[in-house]
C-alpha cells in the first residue's frame, strides 16, 4: 500500500489514531470530502477508509450524494481493494453487501466495552478486549450474508464484522483522538443536548478510558493492514 483515501462526512471525524499507523507505513492519506468533492479518485486507491457522520446511510432522497458514494465502496469491494469503514462507513459496507440498515432500538452514546465473538478474539480486535471504546451512534444494520461477525453489545448485536480478509467494519469509534472530543462535543452539541447527555460526565470518562482505547486502536489497524496487505 502506498496510497489511501478517506471519505469524510463532518470536517472533525477524521481518520485519527489510524493515521499515524498508515504514516509509519509510508501509506499517505487523501480525504475527500462527501457531498463537495468528487468522489473518483477513490477507485484507484490501495486502501479507502470511510469515516463517520450525522446522517443514515439510506438517506438517499434527502443526500442524493450518497448513492455515488455507496457505489465507489462497492467497486473497492468487488475489487479487492481494503476498505475500512467506521459508524456510518460501516453502514455503508452493510447497505452494498445487501444487509438492511435502519434506526436501532435506542442510541448508543458512550464508553463501552465490546463482547468479542470467538472470531473477534482472535482477530485484529483482540487488540480491545476489556477496552472500552467509544459508541456514538443511532442506526444499526442486519449483518450481511457471507460476513464474520466480530462484536456485539447489548443493544447492539452487529457492532464490527469482516467481509472476507480486505473489510473491515467498525460501528463503534475506536479511531477517535482522546485531544479531539471536545471537537466532538462542539460539533455534535444539537444531538447531545436533544439526547440529555451529561457532557461533565462524558468527558470524565473520555479522560479515564480514551488512552487505552488509542492505544489498542493503533494495534488493532496494524494488525488488520497486516493481514490486508498479505
Amino acid at each position: 500500500m502506498k496510497n489511501a483515501i478517506a471519505i469524510r462526512h463532518v470536517a472533525f471525524e477524521d481518520a485519527g489514531t489510524l493515521e499515524p499507523v498508515l504514516k509509519h507505513r509510508g501509506v499517505a492519506l487523501r480525504y475527500l470530502e462527501a457531498g463537495v468533492d468528487d468522489l473518483s479518485p477513490a477507485k484507484y486507491t490501495d486502501l479507502l477508509v470511510v469515516l463517520g457522520g450525522p446522517i443514515g446511510i439510506y438517506e438517499i432522497d434527502r443526500y442524493p450524494f450518497i448513492k455515488d458514494e455507496l457505489a465507489i465502496i462497492e467497486a473497492a469491494v468487488k475489487k479487492g481493494v481494503p476498505v475500512i469503514g467506521i459508524c456510518l462507513g460501516c453502514q455503508a459496507l452493510a447497505a452494498v453487501l445487501a444487509a438492511r440498515v435502519y434506526p436501532g432500538k435506542q442510541k448508543e452514546l458512550g464508553w463501552d466495552e465490546m463482547m468479542l465473538t470467538a472470531e473477534g478474539k482472535s482477530s485484529p480486535l483482540g487488540a480491545i478486549a476489556g477496552v472500552r471504546v467509544l459508541n456514538w451512534h443511532g442506526d444499526t444494520f442486519d449483518l450481511p450474508i457471507g460476513a464474520t461477525r466480530l462484536a456485539s453489545t447489548a443493544t447492539t448485536p452487529n457492532q464490527a464484522f469482516t467481509y472476507g480478509p480486505k473489510v473491515l467494519a467498525l460501528q463503534f469509534h475506536v479511531e477517535l483522538p482522546q485531544r479531539d472530543m471536545e471537537k466532538w462535543l462542539i460539533g455534535h452539541t444539537l444531538e447531545l443536548a436533544n439526547s440529555k447527555v451529561d457532557l461533565g460526565k462524558l468527558r470524565a470518562e473520555t479522560a479515564r478510558y480514551a488512552p487505552g482505547a488509542n492505544a489498542a486502536s493503533q494495534r488493532l489497524f496494524k494488525d488488520w493492514l497486516d493481514g490486508a496487505a498479505d
